[in-house]
């Protein structure tokens, strides 16, 4: 008699269920000895369930063939000569960001999948966390391969790992996934899982692909569709994750509440870098910030906080502040990178009057008010030939390792600065949500490796800026960072054109 065809369900049982095993003569605890020390009870293992059920065949047989779909439109693109249909060449200068800054979080996101699933005692998570490794792995690789076709033709790409671990505004997005990594294996889900890849990964990866849509680079948005649906197993990965925990047992909801308000806090801090490149580094423009703040989590995230409201989980601590802050972070962040321009892996430039027009209209309440008669001022300096650059290195939050650029928001000219002393030592934090972050971890976050207290020490390379921008970021000086205005991707892009 023919064996019976196995439907998902089954498939997926004997995947998730019958593969696992009873510990007979060793300690469970041993086996898992990550499991308990964060203070999660879990009751019932049985009871975590996937909603997509996908098991190994059915997954690299999906997989498999969007890869080929997916090397096919970067072979095109390539002999196509795609490049040259960019709407911009400042527009590289936002893929520069995302090679140095987001994708080599993918790669931190592989690892701490790998080791997470591994803590977890209930076969169905692992399995889960092992398919979203493999995922965030296809992930980097597959953003690599997109973006090398404009390293043979514009600068600043050439060395994008040795940056991330390097560069001093890239200590940001690695310190962020540091943390994660460093926490236990429910923290990290709640950090990266929930928080990140649920609530806030619509305000990474819409903005960028769609404005790699916007600006001609059909390389980009294509690596952007075909991970899409791994991303919305991700989210759902990351909403079962929370409500598991939670329906466990009652004892979990505070420190799942206290998880959410850290990593909410860090994500939005981190996507400070996301704001900036939506108003100010694409060329053609898809939304500003402030909408993209209002669509993907005024409204999105708020309706999902209320239906999380049945388990006793509010609205993450400071979302009052960041709604507020969504009318000056991306404005607070351009000019520090333009003032710093000489020490950064990408060019920074001057926004155009009609860009300088599109933001005044974006920000009716802020921008002519704190922030156009500052570009104006930057034009006129420019113009008699005395571009403005910070001399100094900026003073940095311990926490978020943000320069501190933030202001208060009931004083947009007063910028914001907090401290905390531990064993006599003090330490400063760009806001109250980065003050309680350490304050409720200090013995983690004393550890924090700010590179201006590193470069002060003598610890990256010589002793003028140059030198380190040189020796120890590699960086092509004069050609990777200043100015996009005269730099060789400009005259490159102006050769190609043929414009004068």
């Amino acid at each position: 008699m023919a064996a019976k065809k196995l439907n998902i369900k089954d498939k997926y049982r004997l995947l998730t269920r019958d593969l696992d095993w009873e510990f007979s003569y060793q300690d469970r605890n041993k086996a898992f000895p990550f499991e308990e020390f964060e203070g999660i009870k879990i009751t019932d293992w049985s009871k975590w369930e996937d909603p997509f059920r996908l098991t190994m065949d059915a997954y690299w047989k999906y997989q498999a063939e969007k890869e080929r779909k997916l090397y096919a439109i970067f072979d095109a693109f390539a002999q196509n000569n795609g490049q040259l249909n960019i709407s911009d060449p400042r527009y590289v200068n936002a893929l520069k960001i995302f090679l140095t800054g987001v994708s080599p979080l993918e790669y931190q996101a592989f690892q701490g999948f790998a080791h997470t699933g591994r803590q977890f005692g209930g076969v169905g998570a692992r399995v889960a966390c092992q398919m979203q490794s493999i995922d965030e792995l296809r992930h980097v690789q597959t953003q690599v391969h997109a973006m090398s076709h404009y390293n043979k033709f514009f600068d600043g790409l050439q060395d994008w790992s040795h940056m991330h671990d390097r560069v001093w505004y890239l200590s940001v997005p690695k310190s962020f996934f540091n943390d994660a990594r460093a926490a236990g294996p429910f923290e990290f889900m709640v950090a990266i899982g929930f928080s990140f890849e649920y609530v806030l990964t619509n305000l990474l990866f819409v903005p960028f692909m769609s404005g790699a849509a916007y600006n001609g680079d059909m390389a980009t948005v294509t690596f952007g569709f075909s991970a899409q649906s791994d991303e919305a197993r991700h989210m759902t990965l990351g909403l079962e994750v929370i409500k598991f925990l939670l329906e466990q047992h009652e004892d979990n909801v505070p420190i799942v509440q206290k998880w959410i308000d850290k990593w909410f806090w860090r994500g939005t801090r981190l996507l400070t870098i996301v704001s900036m490149m939506m108003d100010y580094m694409l060329p053609n423009k898809v939304m500003s910030w402030k909408e993209a703040w209002e669509v993907y989590f005024e409204e999105a995230g708020g309706a999902l906080f209320k239906d999380l409201a049945r388990y006793g989980i509010r609205m993450p601590k400071y979302a009052d502040i960041i709604e507020k802050e969504k009318e000056h972070v991306s404005h607070q962040a351009w000019w520090t990178f333009y003032t710093h321009g000489h020490a950064a892996g990408f060019h920074t430039w001057i926004p155009t009057d009609e860009e300088l027009d599109w933001l005044s209209e974006k920000y009716p309440e802020t921008f002519d008010k704190y922030y156009r008669p500052r570009w104006e001022l930057a034009k006129e300096m420019e113009a008699k030939g005395e571009r403005f650059y910070t001399k100094a290195l900026p003073q940095l939050c311990t926490t978020c390792q943000i320069p501190m650029l933030f202001t208060e928001m009931d004083n947009p000219t007063q910028i914001s600065y907090r401290d905390s002393i531990y064993k006599g030592d003090r330490y400063h934090f760009c806001s109250d949500g980065c003050k309680d972050i350490f304050d409720d971890e200090p013995e983690k976050f004393v550890q924090s490796w700010l590179p201006v207290h590193q470069i002060f020490q003598g610890n990256c390379g010589g002793p003028g800026v140059e030198d380190i921008l040189r020796d120890y970021y590699q960086m092509n000086v004069g050609v990777d960072n200043m100015d996009i205005k005269g730099s060789p991707d400009e005259e490159r892009w102006k050769k190609w054109k043929g414009v004068a």
